[in-house]
């Protein structure tokens, strides 16, 4: 007899579960080669460095059979020790190798802190906007709040985090964990401030909070437009084990290898490497040595100021592409790093709406409410990063005929 309808079966995790925006959004992008994709945060592929990769495979492969074989839950030790010499550039002092957990990119990262530290009596607090994928993970552990703190052109907004924390401790949940993109934030391509990043750690102090700090496009700066300084992490300046700190190599050598890590004090890596043994019991132990050796060989450090070049002359066509275009009638915030620019939509649009007749005109973006817990319909991501320059104009010039017949159907 068919099996039917399967929700009898389902937890209520399960039944709550919700499929990613941009995820959904790159699908049809798959099924429809003639789209131009301002969507999915894709790293650009004509960058990749597949020469150097083959090279450096083709090598591991002729070794013996460790490279594939079972790895360490906690990562492959040359690659742990590698990326506590990263951390040091970034100004993160790793004192033991159990403070470093390798994972299977910052994705799961979101999913061990979520199922390890968040349970139903807490409260999680979030930019408002935020990466969709901290929303699912800290939605799945199903915690009594999932709080929105705005932002301003400056980042998440003090004033109102100090108010989203006095409201919760009204009802009696104090914030038990802060999310925050620092770097270029996804959506909105915001930097924060150090200064603002030094407020944060003494607003983690005093409101006994953790601070998950989520860093992948730190290494993205556009030279003459942002300093190293600038992306320090928060991490840097954590002198009590406040911050657990992600990155991944997705952004920067790769996304296909799926490898990232995270820093934290280590009896919480402890807890967070007993959980990854529950769901993968290790990340790839070729993807990791194939890591490894990029960074051994200097690919990773080739490769990022290409990254930061093209990224910036992407940036560069699609903002002069908006401001020939559609100036009056779009406003956005120009990012200064990173893959995105956030765009507000003319009074009465609507993301969703739009989106539709976007899709009409053969393109695709990601609709500004994916990255609310409620709200931000007015919104919408123009991701730049893998759209080539010479089809970006045409994409907003798609994006141009879209808003139009909106015009034309209100009036």
């Amino acid at each position: 007899m068919p099996l039917g309808n399967v929700d009898r079966f389902l937890s209520p995790t399960g039944r709550d579960l919700h499929a990613s925006a941009i995820r959904r959004m790159g699908t049809v992008a798959e099924r429809h080669p003639d789209l131009i994709s301002f969507a999915a945060g894709y790293p650009a592929a004509d960058l990749f460095p597949l020469d150097e990769l083959r090279a450096i495979a083709v090598d591991l492969l002729q070794g013996d059979g460790d490279v594939v074989q079972y790895g360490p839950t906690s990562g492959y030790t040359p690659l742990v020790e590698a990326l506590t010499g990263e951390m040091a550039r970034r100004g993160v002092t790793v004192t033991t190798p159990r403070e470093l957990l390798v994972t299977t990119g910052s994705q799961q990262g979101l999913d061990l802190i979520a199922r390890v530290l968040v349970g139903p009596d807490d409260a999680v607090l979030v930019e408002l906007p935020t990466f969709t994928g901290a929303l699912s993970a800290f939605g799945n552990a199903r915690p009594r709040w999932l709080a929105g703190v705005r932002q301003d052109a400056g980042g998440i907004d003090l004033d109102d985090l100090a108010r989203v924390t006095a409201s919760l401790r009204r009802h009696g949940t104090p914030p038990k964990l802060l999310y925050v993109v620092p770097n270029f934030q996804n959506p909105t391509g915001r930097l924060l401030s150090q200064e603002r990043r030094l407020a944060l750690l003494e607003w983690a102090e005093q409101q006994d909070c953790l601070i998950v700090e989520d860093d992948p496009y730190g290494a993205l700066y556009f030279e003459g437009e942002v300093s190293p300084e600038a992306v320090r992490p928060l991490k840097a300046a954590d002198r009590s084990g406040r911050v657990i700190y992600l990155s991944s190599f997705s952004k920067t050598l790769a996304p296909g290898f799926r490898v990232g890590w995270m820093v934290a004090p280590a009896p919480l890596v402890e807890r967070f490497e007993i959980a990854k043994q529950a769901g993968d019991l290790a990340s790839g132990s070729l993807d990791q040595r194939i890591a490894c050796e990029a960074m051994r060989r200097g690919v990773v450090d080739r490769l990022v100021p290409r990254l930061r070049a093209t990224y910036r002359a992407r940036r560069d066509a699609l903002v002069a592409s908006l401001r020939s275009r559609l100036d009056g009638r779009l406003s956005w915030t120009v990012p200064h790093g990173g893959f995105f620019l956030w765009a507000t939509l003319p009074e009465g649009e609507q993301d969703e709406a739009l989106l539709e007749r976007a899709l009409e005109e053969r393109l695709i973006f990601v609709s500004g409410s994916a990255f609310f817990v409620d709200g931000g319909h007015d919104t919408i991501r123009l991701a730049f990063s893998a759209a080539p320059e010479a089809l970006i104009d045409e994409g907003v010039a798609r994006l141009a005929r879209a808003l139009g017949r909106g015009s034309v159907a209100r009036s």
